[in-house]
């Protein structure tokens, strides 16, 4: 299954006012997140390496001790086991964050495994 229709794809509420889908392969997961007006992604951190890019709206986005607010066309880079949060301001957000090596626990959550795609027959 090479080819993604988000819309097909269950939203999971991971905090109040935060959806994401996240589909995944063998070392990489794609996380398309709609977060409402106000609504956070708490502080935490992971040993996975994160980037991001802000497709609609405006994310507060504080990555270890830096804050600033991303708009769309933004891009960020989280790198492993460091703290950060976001915060929509001012409306909703669309935003795309990638993982690498898969985060296990949102594959758990989202059972959305792509797999492998045949080279030749595509």
């Amino acid at each position: 299954m090479p080819f993604i229709d988000i819309k097909e794809l269950p939203a999971l509420e991971l905090q109040p006012g935060v959806r994401l889908r996240t589909p995944y392969g063998k070392n990489l997961m794609l996380s398309y997140l709609e977060i409402e007006e106000g609504a956070t992604v708490p502080l935490h951190n992971h040993p996975h390496e994160q980037g991001g890019i802000v497709l609609e709206g405006k994310l507060k986005m504080t990555i270890g001790n830096q804050t600033r607010v991303c708009e769309a066309g933004s891009m960020f880079l989280v790198p492993p086991n460091v703290y950060h949060k976001a915060v929509a301001v001012g409306g909703p957000v669309r935003a795309l964050d990638i993982f690498s090596p898969v985060r296990e626990d949102y594959a758990k959550l989202s059972n959305t495994y792509v797999g492998d795609v045949d080279a030749e027959t595509g």
